[in-house]
């Protein structure tokens, strides 16, 4: 009798904390069993030891000052301008971009090294901000990870063995990977946020066909966490002809991007991730 009660009360606990909120990307209504509060933890929880995990931050003002300078700007024509986002540089050079909940989106100094164009950067940091407003990240994690087991990490993260449990989550949260149809409306969104932003479209297929010619030399951490649809570069640049052909001539940025980033990351070099641990 007891057990039953048990699932009873569990039952009954789960029924009144599911929600549903309006994915703004889409404009569907989907289930959501968290709040916005819990977002905001996660990401503020765990962002400082994925920065520690993936070498610290760039220690180049000019250079983390310069992309976050990018990242608002695409942040504040989003559909969620209201949030208090977050961009930043780590020193890993693996190849990749990613969000966290509650507005932390970070670049990779490896990532940096390959774009060429301040339109580029605003294409890569678009894409991670439309994930952030559409929760897609805080969906990852509930699914393969668990709300109550993240919660719980960052709680007791003080408590005895509280900041080993934290490392290993956050290298979990490093492998996330998103739907396909995650991916398309980010992508979709992410170009529509940067074209709003002042940025020329086509920069992310750019980054795209460049992150192709990396994938052919050796795996792409990108293409990995972002699962990459055969079709990507094609509904892109058909995106592109219906929607942006006739606009104005918009920013590319080159000598922008190579004096506030290419060459400042010349004294910032990359690190491995061999201090991660398995």
């Amino acid at each position: 009798m007891s057990r039953w009660m048990s699932l009873v009360i569990i039952l009954l606990l789960v029924f009144l904390n599911v929600g549903c909120a309006i994915n703004p990307l889409t404009g569907e209504e989907e289930l959501m069993l968290f709040s916005q509060d819990e977002d905001l933890q996660i990401g503020r929880g765990y962002a400082p030891e994925i920065e520690k995990q993936l070498g610290g931050k760039v220690t180049d003002d000019r250079l983390s000052g310069y992309v976050d300078m990018v990242g608002q700007k695409v942040a504040r024509v989003s559909h969620r301008p209201d949030i208090e986002y977050h961009f930043g540089v780590v020193q890993d050079k693996m190849v990749n971009a990613f969000a966290l909940p509650g507005g932390y989106v970070y670049v990779t100094a490896g990532i940096l090294q390959h774009l060429k164009t301040e339109a580029q950067l605003a294409g890569i940091l678009a894409h991670e901000v439309a994930h952030v407003v559409a929760r897609d990240t805080m969906a990852a994690m509930s699914r393969d990870i668990g709300i109550s087991v993240l919660l719980g990490a960052v709680q007791a993260s003080d408590a005895p063995g509280g900041a080993v449990r934290a490392a290993n989550l956050a290298a979990q949260i490093l492998s996330l990977k998103y739907s396909r149809q995650d991916e398309i409306d980010a992508d979709m969104a992410g170009m529509d946020y940067m074209v709003q932003a002042g940025y020329k479209p086509t920069a992310i297929v750019e980054t795209m066909q460049m992150l192709q010619e990396q994938q052919k030399v050796r795996p792409i951490e990108f293409l990995s966490t972002h699962p990459n649809p055969e079709n990507r570069i094609e509904y892109l640049q058909e995106r592109i002809a219906e929607k942006y052909s006739a606009v104005a001539v918009l920013k590319v940025g080159e000598d922008e991007y190579r004096s506030s980033v290419l060459e400042k990351l010349k004294d910032d070099k990359p690190k491995d991730k061999s201090n991660k641990p398995e």
